[in-house]
Formats: C-alpha cells, structure tokens, sequence
C-alpha cells in the first residue's frame, strides 16, 4: 500500500501564527493550504507556497466556510450557489498565487466543518463535487475514506471527477467510518495509537475503529498534523515508517 503524507499549513493569519509549517514541509509529499476563509490570508499563503516549492511539495486547496474566528469548524446552512461559489473562490485565490510561483494546484481537500458536512451531506457532497468539477481545469477533490468510498466515487465519475481518499493518522474511527467526534474520550489518539493505526494500514488496509471492529479503507493519502514539535516528530516516525 503506497500512501502519500498531506497536511493542513498555511493556517498563520496576520501577525497570529499556526503550527511549524517550515518544519513539517520537509516531510510531507502534499500541503493542504488555506485559502483566506478559515484560516491564512495572502501574504502567509505567498509565504507557504514558497516553502512547498523549496521542498518540492504538491499544493492543493484547502477552503473552509466563511468563518474566521471559528477556524472554519462550525457549520454554516449555505444555499447550493453559496457552496460553489464559495469553494470555486477560494479555489481560484490559491491556484492564481501558485501559478505567480510557477507553481501547479493539483488538488482540493475542503477543512474542518466544510469537510465533515461534505461526507456526511448529499446535498454539500454533491456541490463541492460540482464546483471543483467545473473549474477550468481538471483537479481532484479529496474525500475521506470509508465504507461508503466507491459510491462516493461512483458520485465523483458522474460528473468526470477525479477523487482521491484519505485516512486520519491520529485520530479514531466510529464504526460507521466516520471520525469518532472530538467531543468524545479518545478521539485524537496518543502517539503510540496513532503509529499503531498507521502500521495497520501499511500492513492491512484496515483499521480498528472505537468498539474494536476493523473496517477496511482504499486510502491514497494520509493526513497528519504538524501544530507543535511533537507533531512534526510523529511526521518523521510515520515517514520512516511508510519508507520501510
């Protein structure tokens, strides 16, 4: 099982700084950026961009709702025009910056509240498949996967839509599939858990969820954090990992 390694930067906003960007860059194959609405504005995402082309890294979009001092975590009742438009926007922001540094956006990954709607909405799914199909170009969206991933992709094929699908490195996993709710105890998984799931999904394609069922999962990418050194030195030990 070949899996690439994507994480969420660009997040910093004005003169308030989010995670070690610049350290996590250097072990990661894909950089989710955001794109001003959550998180990030235009000098931070010029900033990032440069970074993933120091160090060779695919950029992608990561839109969130309009919601700044939420950090994009809240969910927000949007019309289907809102959804594309919004998407299509933040979209076309990151892609204009990264062609300036002749650089290619290659794909979109929505964040927090925007994503968790996306899998678990018909009506979000189906309109951010819609906005990132009709760019002007062909991209792909990123999807979390789950059980569900072949009719997700059956949705995707619909529209000529290329998707790709990611597993959690850190996090647990309801027996539906879906992410277990931070809300609940363990949630976000120590950094033994975490290097356990990841083994398990190099080895078995699966992984346990919260009441000890194994759920099998297609995953093309592997989302990890990399907020604090600890982060950053769990990336290193996944890297390792996947390099054996």
């Amino acid at each position: 099982m070949t899996m690439k390694l994507n994480c969420d930067l660009g997040e910093s906003f004005g003169s308030w700084k989010m995670g070690l960007d610049s350290m996590a860059m250097r072990h990661i194959d894909q950089a989710n950026i955001a794109c001003g609405f959550h998180a990030g504005d235009p000098l931070w995402m010029t900033k990032t961009l440069a970074l993933a082309a120091e160090n060779g890294v695919e950029v992608g979009a990561h839109p969130g709702y309009p919601d700044l001092v939420g950090f994009g975590r809240r969910s927000m009742k949007c019309s289907a025009e809102e959804i594309q438009s919004l998407v299509l926007y933040q979209v076309s922001a990151l892609d204009g910056m990264a062609r300036s540094q002749e650089l290619e956006m290659t794909y979109v990954k929505p964040h927090g509240a925007l994503y968790n709607d996306m899998m678990a909405d018909e009506f979000v799914r189906s309109n951010i498949m819609q906005a990132v199909a009709s760019y002007f170009r062909p991209i792909r969206l990123v999807l979390q996967a789950t059980p569900q991933s072949k009719i997700h992709r059956a949705e995707a094929e619909k529209l000529g839509l290329e998707v790709a699908f990611e597993a959690f490195a850190d996090r647990c996993y309801a027996d539906d599939g879906k992410l277990l709710s931070r809300a609940e105890e363990g949630a976000v998984h120590t950094k033994e858990k975490m290097l356990a799931q990841v083994q398990q999904l190099v080895d078995k394609s699966t992984v346990t969820t919260v009441s000890g069922h194994e759920l099998t999962l297609d995953v093309d990418t592997l989302c990890v954090h990399g907020d604090n050194e600890a982060g950053v030195r769990s990336i290193e030990a996944i890297r390792e990992m996947l390099a054996k």
